[in-house]
């Protein structure tokens, strides 16, 4: 909404364009926005703690060697400059065997906050309105233009993969 109480989609520049469209000013906090009264304010472990623990909002199973999407109904505005990384709890990954996936948070990504979580167990999980389910860890990017070039240059490595530094021959 805008000041004068219009939404923001609705309004128009003088070019005619959308002001939802227009470039805004960098966020500088991290900026959380509650969706309903199921959502809860991310919290941090400890003073010194890296991520901020994100919350369900709902109750759900994730079954067995299954997966499931779970909402926070929280949207985020993460720092210009930086991008939230969702991360597994290590209690549930310890304990549990749950862990997450597909875990980026734009900088322009206003959308519903979900957590994609793994069942790796043999047992179905419960998912409870409130549990602490990842954390959110914002961490900062460098995002340079991209130069297409016909050669690279050579390294000691080279084109060596996966275990070619050494350990795990196995793989």
């Amino acid at each position: 909404m805008a000041s004068d109480g219009t939404p923001l989609k609705k309004r128009k520049q003088d070019d005619g364009t959308d002001l939802a469209d227009a470039p805004r000013a960098p966020v500088t906090q991290l900026l959380i926005k509650k969706l309903s009264n199921k959502a809860k304010t991310p919290t941090r472990g400890s003073p010194l703690a890296a991520g901020y623990d994100l919350y369900s909002a709902e109750d759900k199973v994730i079954p067995a060697r299954g997966k499931a999407l779970i909402d926070t109904q929280l949207s985020i505005a993460v720092p210009a400059g930086t991008y939230g990384r969702v991360a597994p709890r290590s209690g549930l990954a310890s304990k549990f065997m749950i862990d997450t996936g597909a875990g980026v948070i734009d900088a322009d990504y206003r959308g519903t906050v979900f957590v994609l979580l793994f069942n790796l167990s043999d047992k179905d999980f419960q998912v409870s309105e409130g549990d602490r389910i990842a954390q959110l860890i914002i961490e900062r990017i460098y995002t340079p233009e991209i130069l297409e070039v016909e050669d690279l240059d050579e390294t000691l490595r080279g084109a060596g993969g996966f275990g070619s530094t050494g350990g795990h021959q196995s793989l």
